[in-house]
Order: C-alpha cells, then structure tokens, then sequence
C-alpha cells in the first residue's frame, strides 16, 4: 500500500547540536581519511591565527604528542567564558554550536580565514575528547567535552560538566588551549602527518609577517618554528630559492582600502588590504599563487585576475614608451608577462564569497579593480625607479611572446574536435577498443622491448599502449617552442587529449587511468619524474582529479622447486626466504620491464587483480612547485647538496 504523507513526515529525523556533524562527517570537513584528520587541526589553528591577524596573539604553538593527540595554544584574548542568552558559558557555545562564535560579527574579527566553516565545534563532535583552557580575566577556566559511549545519552559534544576556573593568572597573561583527540570511530586511522603541518603552519608564517609559530613534534623529536619578518618577500625569496633569479629586487607593496561592495541588497563599504610580492626568473614556468584570509584560493579569481590585469598593463606601456613595442605591434599577453614570474597575491577580507565549497575561488568582483589599482601603482613605481631591471624583464617577456607565436600551430594541434577521434593519434599508440573513458586505460612505456610486451600481454579491450622512446624532453628548462616540437611530448599530448595548459579540459581525457610504467631502476626513476614534470607544469588537472598513476614493477622473481613469486620489495623477498626455510632457491633481479615476457609483463604490472599502482595526488601546489624547481631545474648545485647528503641512504644502485 501506498506511504501516506502522515506516515512519511513521521520518519523524520530532526538532529539536534552535533548530531549532524558525527552523522554526516564529510558534509563539515570534505572526508573522514588523512585530508579530514588534517582538516580537524586547521580549524583550530586558523582559530588562533585569526587572533593573530587581528592584532590581539603574538604566537601560536602546535604539539603533537606521542599519545596522538593535537594541542593548539596562543596567546590571544581567550575564548569568553560568559553566561550568553542561551544559558551556557562562551567556550561552551563556541565549541557545541553549530555556527556560532565571534566571527559572525565584524567587530569581532574584521577578517577570518574560518569563516565560511564551522569551526572548532566541528572538532568536537568528531573527537574522541576536547580539553579547553582559557586563561582570561587574571583566572584560569577549564572545560572538557567527550564522546565516549558513556557520555552518548547527553547532546554530542556537550561538556562534562560546565566551565569551571581552576587557577589565577596575572591580569595580563590571556590565551587559548585545546587538545583534542580524534575519534576513530569516525575518522580513519591516519597519523598526523609532521610534512602536511609543518608545510601549513610555515606557510601562515609567511602570511603572517611577525606571527612566531612554533611546531613541537614530540612523537618525531623534530621542534620547528617560524617567525618571518619578511612576510611574503621572504616566501618569494624562499620559492626562488632554487631558480636562477633574473633581477635582484622582489617587488613588494600593501595596502588598505575602503571599498564599496553590493552586500544583501545594499552597497557596504569593506576595508580590504592587499599585499602582493612578486619576482622573474629564468625558468619559462609560471608560478603564481594566491591567498584571501591565509586560504590558498588554489583556482584563483578576482585578486589574481585584477593582479595579473596590471602587470600585463604595466609591462605593454613601459614596451610602448621605451619603443620596444609600436603601436601597430601585437600587444604583449598576460601569458607572456608571466612567463619565469613567481608571484605571491594576498588579501584580508572580511567578507569573501568563494565559488563552490571549497573555497577555491575567489569571487568577490570588488576586489578584481582594487588589486589591479594598487598592483599597477607598486608595478609602475618599481619600473621607473629600476630602468636597468625594467628592461630585463621586457625583453624576456618579448622572446616568451616570440615562443608563444612559434609555438601557436603546435598547440592548435592538440586541439582535435572529438577526443576520440583516431584521425590525428600518435602513429606509436596502440589503441584499446573501447571508447568509454570510464574504465579505459592507458601505459605509458618505457622502450620499444617493454612496448612490445606489453602490447602483447594487455588486456587489449581497455588498455592503451604508448611507448616512448628514451627520456623525454625536461620542460622545466624548456623554451616553450622547443617544448611543442618535441615528438615524445606530441604524441602524449594527442593521446590523452585534454589539451595542454592553460587550456585543459578533462572532460576530453580518452583515458581514465593514465599510467606511467618503467623500470624499476635509476633510469626508470628519471623517466617516470621526466613525465610527472610534464603532466605537472602543463597538465596539472589530471592529476587533481586523480587520473594519473605509477606502476610498481617486481624487483625479483623467486624460485624455489616449482613455487615462482615475485617479491616488490627487498622486505618481500626476505619473507619469501623465510617462508622455503633451508630449502633452494634462486632470485632473479630484474632490472627492466624488457626481461619479463608478455604473460610476466600482465601477471605483475597490468593485471587489475594483481598490480600495484601508486595514484600521484598534489596535496601542496607549492610545495609541489618547489620539488620539481629543486629536483629539474637549472640550479645544479643544490642537487649535489641533496644527493651528497642522502647517498648514505640508496640501496641497489644499478651502475
């Protein structure tokens, strides 16, 4: 029979105070894996960096302990402990309620980076336990919540009993500290990982010019800390680090103004600051990165276009009046001006509207024209004041405008009408025959020999073989010209079929997996780094969505009387020694994907039952930029710095 709509409305859950946040966890916080767990310590420290920016905490220091759980302190005003309309303390509310806490009033804090999420509440209800001290009013006030099983029957999240004060203090001496243990029955269970938060808290450092942060990693003995008076000259600084700079200076200026806004139907007037720091360098990649409130807005919008608009108007009129450039000339492009520029674009403000959840997006269409103004003024006054550097930068941004043009017909070719359409593929790929990207695959092969095998041992209905020949082109040291007539590069180019940077569109990837497969040896590591370079710098969107991986050949083949395994590490080929006992038995090493034959070749590193793939993920842009600057760059000497100091720790070095 069919459900009344009395019956209906009577299945209706109404979740109260955390409930939805320990029911829905990745509504709050994007996933309960390692990207959630981190989640859970941003929220709390953006708490405490919020005080910083507004003027009221000096320092903030994060501990991990060895029994797992995350302390946040700073010396900032202290949550409030008073009693609020709805009965409970100040800590209380902040961390049981849902949307509540001073940031919802622009007195309060006039700019956030927690302002769109929900904060420390969250945190609770997805602990195990959260310990609270406020140090405020000369005393000390303490609270604690917990989610244990025994505590299920009273609201998630709510206090054990509520804020009581357990000491004194000077008058002076205010802060917050929280520790929180995770709920792993909820979350997965990851360990805090020491190079995602160090790599974070450095990075508010910089933002923060001023603001000392100090990491105590107890459970790995490593205690960092950062305090960078510098502020974004010194993060450029330190991102150039391995570049061969071009001009000395780092252009640096901020400022704040007011600015008028349609906000809820009526126009308010924000003050918004904005810093931006920016300086070339040799290479031809582009490295610009942006910020509103200390989140790396990683898709951009309106700052980094109203940046990008004044350089672009800057470098044409300085072309235009020192005659580089006539008038009937083509106008130099905002590709051109950023070739070899590392750029930092940073504001405060406090109210940011984000495209979609992730806050990736800046959308706030007041700011475009104000860091485009303020952008140009701090551009035009270092240009007339360094005519030498000035001139520098426009010529190596009139040979990147030659590049482009030489480079033009080639891109055109990447850009086929159909994504499947074999009219124009690679002669050296061979196709699978299905045209359905959702399940299709793609090997990207080291050699014709492993060519051969795997064409021979693929499962040919979804798996794409493309071999390449030798080491392709390193793009990081490339001219862009030279990059689109490399051969290597072409074919993988209109293989995939997404275009190349700026112009990607995954949507017309003719693969679903994109997988690099090569030897397992010095040579193979080159490679496989050679190709990630590429798909990084001019295909980075396939590896944000997750569709490139690398393939993870044996090292050995066991033997022993008619049992024959393959072992992947030197611990798995110790364990086969250990399972034969006293019995014989031989190893062969392999050196390269040509030694195995086609049925190996599926048994080992094609077949989906068996295979061991190794999706690439880019956490960190920029510290994803660093490592690929560091490790193919031009700078040779700090790869020898690295290699001197780690050599120690290679095993199996194949000479």
């Amino acid at each position: 029979m069919a459900e009344t709509v009395k019956d209906a409305y009577s299945k209706i859950t109404i979740l109260k105070g955390l409930e939805p946040v320990r029911i829905r966890p990745g509504m709050y916080i994007g996933d309960t894996n390692s990207k959630g767990l981190h989640h859970m310590v941003w929220e709390i420290v953006d708490n405490s960096v919020d005080e910083a920016m507004a003027g009221f905490a000096t320092r903030v220091i994060v501990t991990l302990t060895k029994e797992g759980t995350v302390i946040v302190d700073d010396d900032g005003r202290g949550i409030p402990v008073g009693i609020q309309d709805n009965g409970l303390s100040g800590v209380e509310t902040a961390l049981c309620e849902l949307h509540a806490g001073g940031k919802f009033d622009n007195e309060t804090y006039k700019v956030s980076g927690g302002l769109h999420g929900v904060g420390a509440s969250v945190v609770n209800a997805l602990s195990l336990w959260m310990k609270v001290w406020v140090c405020r009013d000369g005393k000390v006030h303490y609270i604690e919540f917990d989610n244990k099983d025994k505590y299920h029957d009273t609201k998630n999240g709510h206090a054990i009993k509520p804020l009581t004060i357990i000491g004194s203090v000077g008058e002076k001496k205010t802060g917050t500290t929280i520790e929180f243990y995770p709920d792993f029955s909820i979350m997965e269970k990851f360990p805090f990982d020491h190079d995602i938060i160090a790599g974070r808290l450095q990075q508010l450092a910089y933002l923060n010019k001023g603001v000392r942060i100090i990491f105590d990693d107890q459970a790995s003995g490593i205690k960092d800390e950062w305090n960078y008076e510098g502020g974004l000259k010194q993060y450029i600084a330190d991102l150039n680090r391995d570049k061969e700079v071009m001009v000395p200076t780092i252009v640096y200026g901020e400022q704040e103004k007011a600015v008028k806004a349609p906000a809820e139907g009526k126009d308010t007037i924000y003050n918004i600051k904005v810093e931006v720091a920016f300086q070339y360098n040799k290479t031809y990649i582009p490295s610009t990165y942006s910020f509103c409130n200390n989140i790396n807005t990683t898709e951009g919008g309106t700052h980094e276009e109203g940046f990008k608009l004044a350089i672009t108007k800057i470098v044409n009129r300085f072309a235009l009046e020192k005659k580089f450039l006539k008038e009937t000339d083509e106008k130099i492009t905002k590709d051109d001006v950023l070739e070899g520029l590392t750029a930092i674009i940073s504001i405060k403000h406090p109210n940011p509207q984000y495209k979609g959840q992730t806050k990736g997006e800046l959308g706030n269409t007041e700011v475009r024209p104000l860091v485009n103004e303020i952008t140009s003024d701090i551009f035009e006054k270092y240009m007339l004041e360094n005519p030498d550097e000035a001139t520098l930068i426009v010529k190596k941004v009139l040979l990147a405008q030659e590049a482009r043009r030489k480079s033009q017909e080639a891109r055109e070719a990447t850009r086929r009408k159909s994504p499947f359409d074999s009219g124009s593929l690679p002669g050296k790929l061979t196709d699978c025959e299905l045209r359905d990207n959702t399940v299709t695959e793609l090997y990207i092969v080291e050699g014709d020999s492993a060519g051969g095998s795997a064409k021979q041992g693929r499962a040919h209905e979804f798996q794409a073989i493309l071999p390449l020949r030798g080491k392709i082109l390193n793009v990081e040291k490339a001219k862009t010209n030279k990059i689109f007539e490399n051969e290597e590069i072409m074919a993988l180019i209109t293989a995939i079929g997404v275009g190349v940077m700026p112009e990607v569109d995954v949507n017309k990837i003719r693969y679903d997996k994109v997988i690099i497969m090569t030897d397992a040896d010095v040579d193979g590591a080159h490679i496989r780094i050679l190709l990630l370079t590429f798909f990084f710098r001019y295909m980075a969107p396939i590896i944000e969505q997750g569709h490139v991986y690398a393939a993870q050949p044996p090292l050995y083949k066991f033997i022993s009387g008619k049992i024959a395994k393959y072992a992947y590490s030197d611990q798995e080929l110790e364990d086969l020694k250990q399972q034969v006992g006293n019995a014989k038995f031989t190893i062969q090493r392999y050196k390269g994907l040509g030694e195995m034959d086609a049925q190996q070749l599926w048994e080992t590193t094609m077949d989906p039952e068996n295979r061991i793939l190794h999706k690439v993920t880019i956490d960190d842009a920029i510290k994803a930029d660093q490592t690929f600057s560091f490790l193919m760059g031009d700078d040779v000497q700090p790869r020898k710095d690295f290699i001197a100091l780690n050599a120690k720790y290679v095993k199996n070095l194949d000479i």
